[in-house]
């Protein structure tokens, strides 16, 4: 999609904690970074688009402000980098800081949606329908990242969301390093693949992550240039080159390409709570499994994440029956 590109006058990188501006004079980390503006060619919702690249309300990589911004830390094939982004009069205001700026700033459009194609999406149900014309905003974000949404998709596996959550930020605090710029100090960046590599085992339970994650996640950082290398292919292609990694299947290389690649079609499988959500939505089944799930969303075809995520925003879920998952206290296995 076409948008305004608008180029900002301050080119600054960020050595040893410090912004360097041309003439070799340091600044403070909080000074400007470098800037973009962004038009979208149709409004956006900020909070639905990147949403999903946040990993509970603590994660260290990413926060909101008063003001409506998003803050975003990660490491990119630049290194690390900050990025805030914000929505003024329907233009998107960024600014990055660290070595990964300029590359934050080029993905900006990917990240917000620009590779995404909304009007390709048909709703056949009411309440999907319904749900669209609530939310015209969502847009599916693309990072153009593999490993910063395969991690911590690897650490849900199994267990309760908070326990998930719980682990990644408490590795992405002491392992990582503290995000550039001004939210130094109250973000940080992941963890280089080097660096999950060297985690002592202790510290992996410490976090409360089991050996079989622990093992997985190693196994992939072991190979993280080839991950990274699958945002090159198409996400059903992405998906089994991510498969090829024992300990990684359908769930979770779902759930990495529908951030990494904005895959509108790659449904997540395997999940405990989405085929009922979704079964009784359409189709008034609480019970529903996979192969339900699957067959009520073959209507959207090509588009059947994004049913998903409208089916999910409508609210609709079934009576918990389903007990909560145990925390389980792997010290004591």
């Amino acid at each position: 999609m076409a948008g305004r590109f608008t180029p900002g006058p301050t080119r600054t990188t960020v050595r040893g904690g410090h912004v360097a501006v041309p003439g070799g004079v340091p600044h403070p980390a909080s000074a400007p970074g470098r800037r973009r503006t962004w038009t979208p060619p149709e409004p956006i919702d900020l909070g639905l688009v990147l949403g999903p690249l946040r990993r509970g309300p603590g994660d260290p990589t990413f926060r909101t402000t008063p003001d409506g911004s998003v803050w975003r830390a990660t490491l990119t094939p630049a290194g690390p980098g900050t990025l805030r982004v914000a929505l003024r009069a329907g233009v998107a205001e960024a600014e990055a800081w660290g070595p990964g700026a300029e590359w934050l700033l080029e993905q900006l459009p990917e990240l917000l949606g620009a590779a995404d194609d909304p009007a390709a999406f048909e709703p056949r149900h009411r309440l999907v329908a319904l749900a669209r014309h609530r939310r015209p905003g969502l847009r599916l974000t693309r990072t153009g990242l593999v490993l910063e949404s395969l991690i911590p998709s690897i650490l849900e596996q199994k267990v309760t969301t908070d326990e998930a959550y719980r682990a990644w930020r408490l590795l992405v605090r002491r392992f990582g390093e503290p995000a550039p710029g001004p939210a130094a100090g109250r973000m940080h960046v992941m963890p280089a693949p080097r660096t999950w590599a060297l985690i002592p085992s202790w510290e992996w339970h410490r976090a409360g992550v089991d050996d079989k994650r622990a093992s997985t996640i190693l196994r992939a950082v072991r190979v993280a240039r080839r991950l990274e290398e699958a945002v090159g292919l198409d996400p059903v292609k992405a998906q089994a080159r991510l498969e090829l990694i024992p300990g990684i299947g359908p769930w979770t290389s779902a759930e990495v390409v529908q951030r990494s690649h904005g895959a509108a079609d790659s449904v997540t499988v395997g999940d405990l709570h989405l085929p009922r959500i979704v079964g009784y939505a359409l189709a008034g089944d609480r019970d529903a499994d996979d192969e339900v799930m699957l067959s009520l969303l073959e209507p959207y075809a090509g588009q059947r994440h994004r049913a998903a995520r409208f089916i999910l925003l409508s609210g609709r879920t079934p009576p918990r029956r389903v007990p909560k998952m145990p925390v389980w206290d792997i010290g004591r296995l």
